[in-house]
Parts: C-alpha cells; structure tokens; sequence
C-alpha cells in the first residue's frame, strides 16, 4: 500500500511539475511579445528664415513611453538635395519625449525624419517644414523631373533615389569603421506607412574601383521585423558603392545606393 501511495504521489508531482513548467513557457513567450515602437513626430510646420523650428519626436512602445531610447536624431535636408543632409542629436527629456531645434538660412522646402532606436526596433517618420516662401515653381519642376536623392543615414553618406513608392522608407546604418581585417555587418531598416517592411528579399550588391568590373551580391536576412542584415568581408581598401536592392511579392521594387570607405 505504501508503495502503491508513493508512486501515486510521484505522479502528481510529474504533473504539477509539468504544468507549472507549461505555466512558466507561456509567461515567458507573453514576455518576449514583441510590441511596435510608435514615434509621433511634431516640427513646426511654417517658419520664416532664421525662425527658431522645434522638433519633437514622443516614442511609446505599446503603452508605456520610452525615456531611455538608444538614439535619437533628426535628420533635416532641403527639398531634392538629401545627399547634403545635417544630423541633429536629440536632448532627452525624460518623459518619453526627445527635442532639437533647428534654423533655416534662405526660403525652402524642408524635410525633417526622426530616427529613433529603442527597444531593438527602428522607427523613421518624416514630416515637411516650409521656410519662407518654400519652393519655388520652377524648382518644383525640375525636382520632379531631375535626379532626387533618397533615404542617407550619416552626413556625407547619401544615396540615389529613383523614386520611392508611397509610404516606403529605407535606413542604411553606415557601418562604423569597415576594414579588411574582419567581416562587415550591413544593415538596413525597411518602413511602409510607418511600419516594420517585413518578408522582403533584399540584396547588397557591392561594386568598387578596386574590384575593377567585379560586382559581389549579398544576401540579406530578416533578423527582426523590417530588419535586414548580412556580413561582408571587405578584399581591399578603398571606398565602395553599396546598392541595396528590395523587392517583394506585392510588386515594390526599390533600390538605393551608399558609399562606405573601407580601411
């Protein structure tokens, strides 16, 4: 009878085990819920030159505001000219809520995008300010029928843009510092209207004096939501094209290019 009481006891502890490990499973999986990072971006929308434009950037993650992100910037450039772009660093208000002012020294069309890393993931909404009389209609027209240049991260770093489609964002993290002597990580942020560009086949085509006509391609991977890396190791020194090549099933096909000096 003993016998027969102790193995009946060794069975509900199994069980109470289990269940308490099945109980301990789902909070972690609840805990690891990956939330969006929503960033409500607010600049001044008119201004004249040399008028004081305030930016702020409010950064929530589900409902609970963000008051340690691990950057913040705002990126400021004129209309058609986003390869000549000025980063600006973000003072940290303490509240969820980052600020930076900035002026403007002649009439335009301006736009500002916040770059915003927090909890892992990466948010980039843009707004427009108009600066005196903003654009004027002939600069309008050759803007919409010239070259643009798009989505550049770092100053001096910019990239060709033939024309995104609505809603999509692209943000290449320059790599700090490239040399020969270990392998490079690339990575890029993808948005459409705001939100994580997921299951999107992206590719790094790399091209260089050095390589002479050679062009080496890259495959990407997802690594999180609307993120895409890969590792490259760079042959030689010197400064290389990065174009970075997005596609998907719904028919978006974009491309843009950056330049990375390698030591």
């Amino acid at each position: 009878m003993k016998k027969k009481l102790s193995a009946i006891g060794l069975l509900v502890g199994l069980l109470v085990l289990a269940a308490c490990g099945k109980a301990e499973e789902a909070d972690q999986g609840a805990s690891t819920e990956v939330l969006p990072l929503n960033v409500e971006l607010t600049v001044t929308e008119q201004a004249e030159i040399g008028e004081t434009v305030t930016m702020e950037a409010i950064v929530t993650y589900g409902d609970e505001k963000v008051e340690d992100a691990d950057k913040v910037v705002f990126e400021v450039w004129e209309e058609g000219k986003k390869e000549d772009s000025i980063m600006i660093d973000a003072v940290n208000e303490k509240n969820g809520s980052y600020t930076a002012e900035t002026t403007f020294d002649h009439d335009g069309l301006f736009h500002i995008q916040s770059h915003v890393d927090a909890k892992q993931l990466h948010s980039m909404p843009v707004k427009k300010v108009t600066i005196g009389h903003g654009a004027s209609a002939e600069e309008t027209h050759e803007e919409g029928h010239g070259d643009d240049h798009g989505e550049g991260h770092e100053e001096g770093h910019g990239a060709h843009e033939h024309g995104h489609t609505d809603g999509f964002a692209l943000h290449f993290v320059n790599p700090e510092n490239p040399t020969t002597t270990a392998g490079t990580e690339l990575m890029t942020h993808l948005q459409i209207d705001g939100k994580p560009l997921e299951q999107a086949d992206v590719r790094y085509e790399i091209s260089s004096e050095v390589l002479g006509d050679k062009h080496l391609w890259v495959d990407a991977s997802e690594t999180v939501a609307g993120e895409y890396t890969a590792t490259h190791t760079f042959e030689k020194a010197g400064s290389y094209v990065v174009k970075i090549h997005v596609k998907n099933d719904d028919g978006l096909h974009e491309h843009e290019e950056y330049t990375v000096e390698v030591k």
